[in-house]
């Protein structure tokens, strides 16, 4: 027996209390869930008994019981939240109609978490309470939901600056060469990458207490479960500091990563060459550290050295022994260590990783000793093309969002087949399934899918079984919302065009071009990713000249999707996740509409049609202002949020205004600019929140209308640089202004606005 909490009974709801850790042996060796009918005293005692291998399949087979017998839905608390009205009162569960369910994972291990997710969410916390409190109660939300979900192998990266700061005192680094090396709270993953360093810091004894006390409870709470928590190692990043105390180590000052002008205050780091024994030193001083730190807890650790960053050699022996070198720090410090690397670099740097190059990183440690992240298997799978990463185990992964970014986009059939193909395929050495998304919090029917496919050994039938999930997210059934999940289905939720750059679109990520210069080119290409061809696979159409937002599906067929959903409503608005779709579903609709308008702009523009600009210029401006009053209707899409949390992190006013700058930043510019060159990055981590639109993406729009309106009624050319620099210096005060207040709490019937909003825009 066994007895332990997760989110469900945070809601008030005990259905269980009959749990039981069963051996491996019962499920043929397999890690499994067993839900059976308890056949004892029922009138005060347990109705339904669940049985499984560890805590994880403990809490996923209660999830399977109350989707699959009570029509039950859970949630992310920002995509709609837990939905349980349709549970019994205890003492009338449905009772199974056979002996019992048995489901075994067809694969070990379900994987969770990108190396950037925790910075992408870094202020998302709950409640009024002290800030570490919230942050505490939000990551024990999470960790229920990735238990219920299935989740065994999760990211643990919170706190390590604080192990790092131990460390390197270690090696005579004071704590003001880390104030250079250490980014600020919203850029931690980029700096832990060596992508940058001190944007956004430095970092405070406070937050760094703060954060390692935080990774003890979501150890404990991970360890409770049976999860496995990865844990970061040393992949040779480095401070600058350690160039003068080991002025003969094989450091290396790596090129400028996206600043405008090579700024030495943040850019180019510096890497530590792994066959420079320094390298062991540290590899090995860090994960005993951690060890000292959190006891004994796993021998997964997560490095990517080489992740866009490539060697300076492609000879395969000089490969190989880098891969050795980096193994060889993690086990000293561990003996057990197994190093779980992500598969990304193949993707983004292919032109170098070829065949040869792959053996030799892959097989620079013992078989068995390395697991690789198939990170972006549900578009472009490394595992059939190089001989199952040649014998190599992996995890197919789903990557999906880009930055948090909010678009509704998916690849539902790609999810429901992909994981068993590759685990049935000849020779497989796949391992798990798993997510490795940049931003949570958004498009919940596709993590939900992905989840279940960790215990699914056949493929699904999407159209089926999203009959079923509408029916439990919204507590009831409703024949046109399933019409509109059909339409969905085969639209939005089925990309097939391998473009990774879903959110490109026009209000959140206004294309910073000259449109005078079409006419001398007759071409135009935009820059939609900042990684360029590192990070994405990106595509655009040039035969018009115009930019182009990325369009995978008929608009047409989304817009009758949103009437269907609308005509829902006066039967489903008392359903938080209905809501929540439905407000995400007209923003969707809406925001294409105001690319098309962007378009049409810009083309009487180049026909010096003054009147028209007009018009249309108003017409997207006044999108702009209708979607935030859209979004200002529901708790979830607000910037309120996001910034007071920020703030509630810090401990006295000097840190409160340096953790909302970091807030502020990352959804804007995200990095630096300067005069007329905006940030390379700048709305990489764009967001639909109300606020945001208000009050930072409509003035942008309306400043770069005004120039153009302007250049055509003084008949000169639109200067382009003018808007440039007036932009950069308003970003700029926005980012670092602290004097507006923004809602926490919504306002409005979204049901009312959409409909108006609707009628107003597809009379």
């Amino acid at each position: 027996m066994v007895c332990f909490t997760v989110w469900i009974p945070y809601y008030q709801l005990r259905l269980y209390k009959n749990q039981q850790i069963i051996s491996k042996d019962v499920c043929g060796g397999s890690s499994c869930f067993q839900i059976e009918n308890y056949d004892g005293q029922r009138r005060i005692g347990p109705e339904i008994v669940i049985k499984g291998t560890t805590g994880v399949e403990l809490a996923s087979g209660l999830h399977w019981y109350l989707k699959y017998k009570c029509n039950a839905h859970v949630s992310w608390d920002k995509t709609g939240g837990i939905q349980i009205a349709s549970v019994p009162q205890p003492g009338h569960l449905p009772r199974l109609s056979s002996k019992r369910i048995l489901i075994r994972r067809p694969v070990p291990w379900n994987y969770y978490q990108n190396v950037v997710t925790s910075s992408c969410k870094t202020f998302t916390v709950l409640g009024d309470q002290n800030s570490l409190m919230c942050h505490q109660m939000r990551w024990e939300r999470e960790i229920d939901w990735m238990a219920l979900q299935g989740i065994n192998l999760p990211l643990a990266f919170t706190g390590q600056e604080a192990i790092w700061q131990k460390v390197f005192k270690r090696f005579n680094i004071s704590k003001e060469d880390l104030d250079d090396y250490f980014g600020g709270p919203a850029f931690l993953a980029w700096a832990r990458m060596g992508n940058l360093h001190a944007w956004g810091g430095p970092l405070s004894e406070n937050w760094l207490g703060d954060q390692l006390l935080l990774q003890k409870r979501i150890l404990s709470q991970m360890l409770e479960l049976g999860m496995t928590p990865v844990l970061p190692s040393f992949s040779g990043n480095v401070p600058s500091a350690l160039r003068k105390i080991y002025p003969e180590a094989n450091i290396t000052r790596l090129d400028n990563w996206n600043t405008v002008d090579g700024d030495s205050r943040w850019c180019c780091t510096y890497l530590l060459n792994p066959s420079d024994p320094l390298f062991i030193d540290i590899g090995e001083a860090f994960i005993k550290q951690q060890i000292e730190e959190y006891g004994e807890i796993t021998n997964i650790y997560n490095c990517d050295t080489f992740n866009e960053n490539t060697p300076p050699t492609s000879e395969p022996e000089y490969i190989s022994s880098l891969g050795a070198a980096v193994y060889k720090a993690m086990s000293k410090g561990n003996k057990n260590a197994v190093w779980l690397m992500q598969g990304w670099l193949f993707s983004s740097d292919s032109g170098f990783w070829k065949p040869p190059q792959m053996k030799a990183l892959l097989h620079s440690v013992p078989f068995g000793k390395m697991i690789t992240l198939d990170l972006f298997a549900d578009v472009k799978p490394i595992w059939n093309t190089s001989a199952q990463f040649y014998g190599t185990p992996y995890i197919w992964c789903m990557l999906h969002n880009f930055g948090g970014n909010i678009e509704m986009y998916g690849t539902l059939d790609s999810i429901s087949s992909g994981p068993v193909d590759a685990r049935v395929s000849e020779n497989s050495t796949m391992v798990g399934v798993g997510m490795c998304m940049e931003g949570i919090e958004q498009n919940p029917v596709v993590y939900e899918l992905i989840s279940e496919m960790a215990f699914r050994d056949e493929k699904v039938d999407v159209q089926k079984w999203l009959k079923s999930y509408a029916r439990r997210r919204y507590m009831k059934e409703n024949h046109k919302i399933e019409a509109a999940w059909e339409i969905l289905y085969h639209t939005v939720y089925n990309c097939t065009d391998g473009i990774a750059d879903h959110n490109t679109d026009f209000i959140v990520k206004l294309p910073d071009w000259d449109p005078d210069e079409l006419k001398q080119t007759d071409s135009y290409s935009i820059s939609t990713h900042p990684y360029e061809t590192k990070r994405r696979f990106l595509f655009q159409d040039k035969s018009s000249g115009l930019p182009k937002a990325h369009l995978w599906y008929s608009t047409k067929d989304v817009i009758k999707a949103l009437q269907l959903f609308l005509e829902a409503g006066d039967d489903l608005f008392g359903s938080s996740t209905y809501r929540y779709d439905m407000v995400d579903l007209t923003r969707q609709v809406l925001s294409k509409l105001a690319n098309q308008v962007y378009i049409e702009a810009v083309t009487v523009y180049g026909k010096k049609d003054i009147g028209s600009l007009r018009r249309l210029s108003a017409k997207f401006l006044e999108l702009i202002k209708d979607i935030d009053v859209l979004l200002a209707s529901d708790d979830n899409f607000l910037l309120g949020t996001w910034l007071e949390s920020a703030k509630k992190l810090a401990r006295n006013s000097d840190e409160r205004k340096q953790y909302e700058w970091n807030a502020r930043t990352q959804v804007t510019m995200w990095y630096d600019s300067k005069d007329v060159n905006q940030s390379k990055l700048h709305d990489y981590a764009n967001k639909f929140w109300s606020g945001l639109l208000e009050d930072y993406y409509l003035p942008r729009a309306r400043l770069y209308f005004d120039e153009m309106l302007k250049s055509l009624q003084d008949k000169k050319k639109l200067e382009i640089e003018k808007w440039r620099r007036e932009w950069i210096m308003k970003s700029h005060k926005w980012q670092q202004s602290s004097s507006e207040v923004y809602p926490v709490k919504a306002k409005g019937d979204a049901l009312a606005i959409s409909r108006h909003l609707f009628r107003k825009y597809f009379p």
